[in-house]
């Protein structure tokens, strides 16, 4: 089976086209092909692109548990990358069809820049969801182990929990964000982000992907936090996102409609053996 492989700042995906699968994608299928030992090894792949009623291609997200994303800023710019690398789109804008509603995406720089329209936030409790009557979910409190934390939630077409604490680290990612994302608030898990505010052009996050678990980058996480910051008043319109993989630019409009832009590198194209599936 043909994949592709890319990277957007250290968040990587395989691209498989449904004209090269020749088997059904089952989760099982998905765990073993995005194992890093047993597998090629991925944060998630990318189904695509498929046929659409809403928009012009379609894609379907699946996450290394085997689960399905509804959306994933990172797994768009890959996946619009793959399009201009295939001849699907030049520089036009063209929109991409997911569970977690419809974007608008354009490539730059022969490819290595990728800018989408990611949609509108909100704090809403039942969009989210988050469980209790209908409110913006913003400074809350919820603990987890031995900890209570101040959260707000947030919603991109995927769920997010917004840590803010003077100080974050990869470790207190990886010690509560597995807790966090599947806490009871949260009926469909959720994407955690630790929260630090740099000044009102600058923040830095730490990860725990839904699904996933640590990881180096996140489009969508990018979008929450910086929405998360600005509804709060911490931050200004536009906010660069630091993570450990790299940078990621957020522009947010008055109704909180989110364009996030940032780098994607492709890392290769390749053939996978079906004997990866005899376990």
């Amino acid at each position: 089976m043909k994949y592709s492989k890319y990277h957007a700042l250290g968040n990587d995906y395989l691209v498989i086209s449904p004209q090269d699968l020749a088997f059904e994608l089952t989760p099982k299928r998905i765990e073993r092909i995005c194992h890093r030992n047993f597998g090629i090894g991925s944060d998630g792949i990318l189904f695509g692109p498929l046929p659409s009623n809403n928009a012009k291609f379609g894609l379907r997200i699946f996450n290394p548990d085997g689960s399905e994303a509804e959306k994933s800023g990172n797994g768009l710019r890959i996946f619009s990358r793959y399009l201009w690398d295939n001849q699907f789109v030049r520089e036009e804008e063209f929109d991409i069809d997911t569970l977690g509603g419809r974007v608008i995406a354009r490539v730059a720089q022969s490819g290595k820049s990728v800018q989408v329209e990611m949609g509108r936030v909100s704090f809403q409790s039942e969009k989210i969801p988050v469980t209790g009557h209908s409110r913006e979910v913003l400074k809350e409190s919820i603990t987890v182990g031995d900890q209570t934390f101040s959260f707000c939630a947030a919603t991109i077409g995927n769920p997010h929990c917004v840590i803010h604490l003077p100080e974050v680290t990869p470790e207190i990612a990886k010690l509560y964000g597995s807790l966090l994302e599947v806490h009871p608030y949260f009926p469909n898990r959720t994407n955690v982000q630790f929260m630090k505010v740099k000044d009102r052009q600058n923040i830095q996050i730490e990860i725990w992907e839904r699904g996933a678990g640590y990881t180096l980058a996140s489009g969508s996480s990018s979008s929450a936090a910086a929405a998360v910051a600005h509804k709060l008043n911490l931050c200004d319109s536009e906010i660069v996102v630091h993570m450990p993989g790299g940078q990621i630019a957020i522009a947010i409009s008055e109704d909180f409609t989110i364009t996030m832009t940032g780098a994607v590198t492709k890392v290769a194209d390749g053939l996978m053996s079906s004997e990866v599936f005899e376990y």
